[in-house]
């Protein structure tokens, strides 16, 4: 082999390994991390919405179709990603090729778009209180939409991605053996229509997402910014206090959930569009492919590991949901006693569980469940409760918006 080649002109000799031993043990051992991270918090959240039918609320399904949308991207991302990064070329196969991409940019796509559909009901949520909130029929529907419109967006990239042999590249292996160099790559019939397509999906995936993500996030805290505690809520400053602190919570959290989300593929966009658009030399391709490629995949991938940290473990219906689903029925059991006491010693019905059921001060503490929360309500008059104005309103979704 290596006679007949040396008769090619520019002929290029690449190691089948990437990188030296010690640098591909960093990027295995930080792949498996966020690899294991992703299984485990994804899988628990898919757990608990599943176990318990008290946790399928309108948002938590959200939550539930953005966990499996991230599952997908472990699965189906992280390894092969891995492999690539670390060896030269293609070991899988045409099959694999088309499988794994189309797998790939669809679970991602939807895991965007489920970050979207979550923006859009906590913003609906808190910036129009009085709006009907989303059904869990409706919530359904949105969720088939976001994997129809995750499918069609990456079409092309299936029908285009192909195995590709490099004719001018060899692989150079044990002793002096070589090897033809194959890639898995969109084979599209020109640069420009590469362009385009790689254009349409940043402006679809992360341009117009992250706008949305923004701007409503933006609004939700500045309306949490601007509403006040009403002077019924506490007979003192100390209930205004623990408002205000529960806003500034909430508001910290959105810049979180943005902020992570920019930074974390803010890298892997700029890549692509700079490998299509600039025009780099054949060294600083070189760079780019070997060396900030899979710390810029890491990154995005690490956006789909801390999402159930995000949008399940800081939410206290989740952390209850986790321990019902192990069989701790204490919620059940409050609510037992605390509709005898409520009957016995307040003479009204109980309040009925109703998904706007949200937490109110008042000397007496009741136990409920609604929208698929187990939390601890303190009940006002009923005076009160028909009284209830817009600010009330946004006040009481604090509780809720705190599931982003």
């Amino acid at each position: 082999y290596l006679t007949q080649d040396f008769r090619h002109k520019n002929i290029t000799y690449v190691d089948f390994y990437l990188h030296k031993p010690s640098v591909a043990a960093v990027f295995t051992v930080s792949y498996l991390l966020i690899f294991l991270v992703c299984m485990a918090g994804n899988g628990v959240v898919c757990f608990i919405v599943l176990r318990s039918r008290n946790m399928r609320s309108v948002t938590n399904l959200f939550i539930l179709n953005l966990a499996i949308s991230d599952l997908l991207v472990g699965i189906f991302c992280m390894p092969t990603t891995l492999v690539d990064n670390i060896i030269t070329g293609w070991p899988f196969g045409s099959v694999v090729c088309k499988l794994s991409g189309m797998v790939q940019g669809i679970s991602v796509s939807a895991s965007v778009f489920t970050l979207v559909a979550i923006a859009v009901d906590r913003f609906r949520c808190i910036v129009y209180p009085f709006k009907q909130k989303l059904t869990i029929a409706t919530s359904k529907l949105i969720i088939v939409i976001i994997w129809v419109l995750a499918v069609s967006i990456m079409c092309p990239s299936g029908v285009m991605l192909q195995v590709t042999k490099q004719q001018r590249v060899r692989i150079v292996g044990g002793g002096n053996d070589t090897r033809p160099f194959y890639w898995c790559r969109e084979n599209w019939p020109n640069q420009e229509m590469r362009k385009i397509y790689t254009t349409v999906l940043f402006a679809n995936i992360y341009l117009a997402p992250l706008s949305l993500i923004v701007i409503m996030y933006a609004r939700i805290g500045v309306t949490l910014y601007r509403t006040a505690a009403p002077q019924s809520r506490g007979p003192s400053a100390e209930g205004r206090h623990t408002i205000s602190k529960r806003k500034n919570r909430v508001i910290m959290m959105l810049l979180v959930v943005a902020l992570l989300f920019i930074l974390s593929w803010l890298p892997l966009w700029t890549l692509m569009m700079l490998s299509d658009y600039a025009s780099l030399t054949e060294h600083q391709h070189r760079v780019i492919n070997i060396y900030v490629y899979p710390l810029a995949h890491w990154l995005a991938f690490f956006n789909s590991s801390v999402n159930p940290i995000i949008y399940g473990f800081f939410n206290e219906n989740f952390r209850r949901g986790f321990q019902a689903a192990f069989k701790f029925q204490l919620c059940s059991e409050g609510i037992r006693r605390q509709r005898t006491y409520s009957n016995r010693f307040r003479g009204n019905a109980v309040v009925p569980v109703q998904p706007a059921a949200l937490s109110r001060r008042s000397s007496v503490r009741s136990v409920l469940v609604g929208n698929g929360k187990c939390s601890l309500q303190e009940g006002g008059s009923l005076a009160a409760r028909s009284h209830s104005k817009e600010q009330d309103l946004i006040l009481e979704d604090l509780d809720k918006v705190s599931q982003i």
